[in-house]
């Protein structure tokens, strides 16, 4: 675990920031110590990651945080776009360096722009965009998160986690348990009141995400176990085929 000031002194990103990112339900800590400080971990520091990447394509702060709560968010998927949106943007200054040089060396001999133009760049991240944001789900969770405060953004993570507290609590039983597939359908009915409408095929999807490594799966194991993101995923699995 880090402290909010060590997380700043790593990644260059100020306390003040952190804390705002913290407010409106971009990036929450891992935790809080008894006397209200931040501790950030691996997955919350990836995040961070994922969220200073987008900055650096001048993203705004809103498109972030519906990109990374989106239900269908992939990040190796995500890393491919910003690596392109990156590249395309190192040609466009690399065309400007060019072009600076030339006009410092031999003056402006004709009017050329080209090299100002950014369309390619535009497009490409009009693209990345309506890939996360045209879905009926991305758009009900949007008019669904809204108006939530940070409060109740955390109040509904904390209820969402201690439904796989509860999932961890039955990791002795079989997957086809009845017990279980019960808590599969609560999973789902809270998804449903909380986020999106969660059809069977998107909780299958979900659980296919859980049970996949990184973020969603350390967060999943540390709230009801080891194992716990490979046994709801397994529970899910079942629970979809029925």
């Amino acid at each position: 675990m880090m402290t909010v000031n060590e997380v700043s002194k790593l990644t260059g990103v100020s306390i003040r920031t952190l804390q705002y990112y913290d407010k409106i339900g971009l990036l929450h800590p891992a935790k809080y110590t008894e006397s209200g400080y931040r501790l950030y971990d691996d997955a919350a520091l990836e995040k961070l990651q994922q969220i200073l990447l987008f900055r650096e394509l001048e993203f705004p702060l809103r498109e972030i945080k519906a990109i990374i709560n989106n239900p269908n968010f992939d990040r190796s998927k995500a890393l491919e776009q910003q690596i392109t949106l990156l590249t395309l943007k190192k040609e466009h200054l690399e065309n400007l360096i060019d072009l600076a040089r030339g006009i410092k060396m031999i003056g402006v001999n004709k009017m050329d722009f080209t090299a100002f133009d950014t369309s390619k760049i535009d497009e490409y991240a009009a693209q990345a965009k309506s890939l996360w944001g045209n879905t009926p789900e991305y758009r009900e969770f949007e008019e669904k998160n809204k108006n939530r405060t940070a409060q109740e953004e955390k109040s509904i993570s904390t209820q969402m986690m201690s439904i796989f507290t509860e999932f961890g609590t039955m990791l002795e039983l079989a997957p086809d348990a009845g017990k279980v597939q019960a808590q599969v359908k609560k999973l789902q009915d809270f998804i449903t009141i909380n986020f999106y409408n969660c059809s069977d095929e998107i909780l299958y999807s979900l659980g296919n995400m859980y049970a996949g490594g990184g973020d969603f799966t350390e967060n999943i194991d540390k709230a009801g176990g080891e194992g716990t993101a490979e046994f709801v995923f397994q529970a899910i699995k079942i629970y979809c085929k029925k």
